[in-house]
């Protein structure tokens, strides 16, 4: 099958494929702009709202309320209606979101713009994946769902530059800007921009062929298939997708329950084990605690921001290496290879923090040499991770489940990944004050260990497989 695969894809149209996937890979640059525009925002939000501590943290977290309804509801909603026409739906909950938050007088209003952004960033972050995991073929399926990654730290890293530029130009982040409104209101404000481009471009692409053959709209998705490969080859395709989904009926979230065991399938739990085990292991925890490892290098708070470009510079560039790799070695060994690595490094933090800190919940005090080491170690966890368990974990979540239950298990795991993402973020103040941050580090170091095992074990190697082969294995 990769053989033809291959072959239909030379006498097809791959611009058009790619084309295709940067527009749904656009979900996941508006996925990181809009986890990472908050960043800029956090002291100006305080004093606009009048808001504690506590009421602050809420505002900052309450997008991951909205991320995990958002990830459950958008694959039931995309079996039902179609992955299109959510992804608009997305894409107009992403403007209104980043116009709402803006215009906000209250921490109520805020909070509400923030959930209905966190439901587009749900959708987005399984939906996005999907599609083209559905119109890629098998032998760069990979590269291109790798795409959705790319975007997401591109989309990071703009939000920050945009953040350091328009506080620079305003003086702070809660000084005013333009026409009377500060600085942090036009943050959120320029979301609109992606986020209108991403509602134009989705108007001009084709439904998922996979979907329409669901849905019973054969005719439909072999021209879907031959504008991307050839007449003959899409007339092929839609009948082996035809023999891997349910025709007689839209799939439902029950089909990840096995009719003959009355259980969920083996391979839902084995997709909700990657997403919870990618936050598990610690990715947010450096993020969120990266200031210190900054300051303990010796950099001035003034230096903070220069520090978050380069460690987003260095996502980045990884990311594009787990591109070139992930149809080279495939995608076991890269999660593999990343547990391990992850670990490593995060146990070095560990141990780095545990010696070197005199008070780890409240601050740190160590030498030069101590300071720099972190910061390396973190880049380096950050490498790590930007080419393994960043990009491959939506790959495979994007490619692993059968045609049946496609949509249903994206559902339940990506509310499992946002779940876990939200509990990481709920415990690790709770572990740093009660453990100090060598410990804590050394936490979520262990979840390396466990991931490596949980993938060596339970993952089996999608590369070069067709989703209906992927399909069939699971009959």
């Amino acid at each position: 099958m990769q053989q033809n695969d291959t072959l239909a894809i030379e006498q097809g149209n791959l611009p058009r494929v790619i084309f295709l996937s940067v527009v749904a890979a656009l979900g996941g640059f508006l996925f990181g702009f809009d986890s990472g525009v908050i960043n800029g925002t956090v002291g100006a939000l305080q004093e606009a709202f009048d808001s504690d501590a506590v009421g602050t943290g809420f505002n900052v977290a309450s997008m991951l309320l909205g991320c995990a309804a958002g990830a459950f509801f958008a694959g039931t909603f995309a079996d039902k209606f179609g992955r299109k026409y959510v992804l608009i739906a997305a894409a107009l909950a992403f403007i209104i979101s980043a116009w709402g938050s803006g215009i906000s007088v209250s921490s109520a209003q805020f909070v509400f713009f923030r959930v209905l952004g966190g439901l587009a960033v749900g959708a987005a972050s399984i939906l996005s994946p999907a599609y083209i995991s559905e119109i890629a073929p098998a032998n760069i399926r990979g590269r291109l769902i790798s795409l959705q990654q790319l975007a997401i730290v591109l989309g990071l890293f703009l939000a920050f530059f945009s953040n350091y530029n328009l506080a620079s130009l305003a003086g702070t982040a809660s000084a005013e800007l333009w026409r009377g409104f500060e600085a942090w209101r036009w943050m959120f404000w320029m979301e609109i921009i992606p986020a209108s481009l991403f509602f134009i471009c989705l108007l001009f692409i084709p439904e998922s062929p996979r979907y329409l053959v669901a849905a019973n709209k054969t005719d439909k998705a072999t021209s879907v298939l031959a504008s991307l490969t050839n007449l003959a080859f899409a007339k092929k395709q839609v009948e082996e997708i035809r023999r891997t989904v349910f025709r007689e009926r839209k799939p439902r979230l029950s089909d990840i329950i096995n009719k003959k065991t009355n259980r969920i399938h083996p391979i839902v739990w084995i997709g909700m084990g990657l997403a919870a085990l990618q936050q598990f292991t610690g990715i947010n925890v450096v993020f969120y605690y990266g200031s210190v490892l900054w300051q303990a290098a010796g950099f001035t708070e003034a230096d903070a921001l220069l520090t978050n470009v380069i460690s987003g510079a260095v996502n980045i560039t990884f990311t594009f290496l787990a591109i070139y790799l992930v149809e080279r070695i495939g995608r076991k060994p890269l999660l593999l290879i990343g547990a391990l690595g992850q670990a490593l490094m995060l146990g070095l933090l560990a141990i780095i923090f545990a010696v070197g800190a005199k008070d780890a919940a409240h601050g740190i005090e160590m030498g030069g040499k101590g300071g720099v080491m972190a910061l390396l170690a973190a880049n380096l966890y950050i490498a790590f991770f930007a080419f393994t368990w960043g990009p491959i974990m939506w790959v495979m979540l994007g490619e692993m489940f059968s045609n049946k239950f496609r949509g249903a298990a994206l559902a339940v795991a990506g509310l499992t990944q946002w779940g876990a993402n939200f509990l990481v973020t709920i415990t690790f103040p709770i572990l740093l004050a009660s453990v100090g941050l060598g410990v804590s580090y050394g936490f979520y170091a262990a979840f390396g260990v466990v991931a490596y095992f949980f993938v060596r074990r339970f993952v089996t190697e999608t590369k070069g497989k067709t989703l209906e082969e992927i399909s069939l294995d699971q009959e």
